[in-house]
């Protein structure tokens, strides 16, 4: 647990639950998903003692659920946002279900494929002078914001205090903004593992046989586009939500347009995530095609060298054949030459066809 006062120029953190709310700035109340639901009781009796009002039960069972998509929903004393963070690492409860993890293997003598994504849900209960956030066990993401947070308000200068957030909603899109930020910087080292299964099924003097941790990776990746649409779904209705209100009942009105700024930052820093999942699929995808493309074509040219073989011993065989019969008159039976003459019309027969079929293009790779 870490609560935090948060003035336009001090940031004050304390480990007790407040007692009243403070004059001026708001407050900021976060806590670990199992720890909310141990201390679900005192935070409901501190939120009516500080806002006048309690959680509704439908948005405490959202908060505490681990598998809960992105979505926003509100009543008329608050705002629910629940948003799923995309974060290398494991997850809170270490699951290991198909659709959350992007395969980790090892293929051989090989880098990693592809990193596991952590998809834990982050809760943002949104109040007029009060956030409640409620993050995964050890959220990386809860402390570097706090540490920043902190080490803003204590260099006391006009850069560093523009750091602070002004209002709740603020905080929330600001904290949703770092998590987002934080799939951007994965995706240098998740297009180099893609890049590597490419390399490998593009190969052709390699045999692939990792299919099933390819299969699961791109059944992740599907998953994890699934999850960035309900992420902009989410953000999109929040905007919605923001259009809706007017300037004197939320904030003042440069506050409010800055507000709405940041909120469209953050939907357009989600939509680069759904593109740059979307294209890690299609090239999954495209890898695959490309791979069974290089098959066929492959084993078009041995059924092609096979063919021209057969089409070029056919008459020979047949020469060999008819020669083979057992004949009592045969004319060249009892000649001298006939067994050479034989063997020149063979040889420049199979010559022939073979000068042929080159010059059909026939023989040989670079068809």
């Amino acid at each position: 647990m870490r609560i935090f006062h948060i003035a336009p120029h001090t940031v004050v953190e304390s480990a007790e639950l407040p007692q009243h709310m403070p004059e001026q700035g708001f407050v900021w109340m976060s806590f670990a998903r199992r720890e909310f639901e141990v201390l679900q009781h005192d935070v409901q009796q501190a939120l009516e003692r500080l806002c006048g009002t309690q959680l509704v039960d439908l948005h405490v069972a959202d908060v505490l659920n681990n598998q809960l998509p992105s979505h926003y929903d509100y009543t008329s004393d608050y705002n629910l946002m629940v948003f799923r963070r995309l974060a290398a690492g494991q997850s809170e409860s270490d699951l290991s279900r198909p659709g959350e993890i992007l395969h980790r293997s090892r293929d051989k003598g090989g880098p990693p494929v592809l990193h596991r994504i952590d998809t834990s849900p982050v809760a943002f209960v949104v109040f007029d002078r009060l956030v409640l956030t409620v993050h995964p066990t050890d959220c990386a993401v809860r402390d570097s914001f706090a540490a920043r947070l902190l080490s803003s308000a204590n260099g006391a200068t006009h850069a560093t205090l523009q750091r602070i957030p002004v209002s709740p909603p603020d905080l929330m899109l600001r904290v949703i903004s770092q998590m987002v930020d934080g799939y951007l910087n994965l995706r240098r080292e998740l297009t180099r593992q893609l890049d590597h299964w490419q390399t490998e099924l593009i190969n052709p003097h390699a045999r692939f046989k990792n299919w099933s941790a390819l299969l699961d990776a791109r059944l992740s990746l599907h998953h994890l586009d699934e999850i960035c649409e309900d992420q902009r779904a989410a953000i999109q209705d929040w905007i919605d939500a923001l259009d809706t209100v007017t300037p004197s009942h939320h904030a003042p009105p440069r506050a409010f347009e800055l507000l709405k700024v940041r909120s469209r930052d953050v939907l357009e820093h989600i939509e680069r995530v759904v593109h740059h999942v979307r294209r890690l699929e299609q090239s999954a995808e495209t890898a695959v095609q490309m791979h069974f493309n290089a098959q066929s074509n492959r084993t078009n040219d041995i059924m092609r060298t096979l063919t021209v073989l057969t089409a070029i011993f056919l008459p020979l065989n047949l020469i060999t054949g008819f020669f083979g019969m057992n004949f009592e008159n045969f004319p060249a039976l009892h000649d001298e030459n006939a067994l050479w003459w034989t063997l020149f019309f063979m040889c420049a027969l199979g010559i022939g066809l073979m000068v042929f079929f080159w010059r059909k293009r026939y023989l040989g790779s670079n068809n």
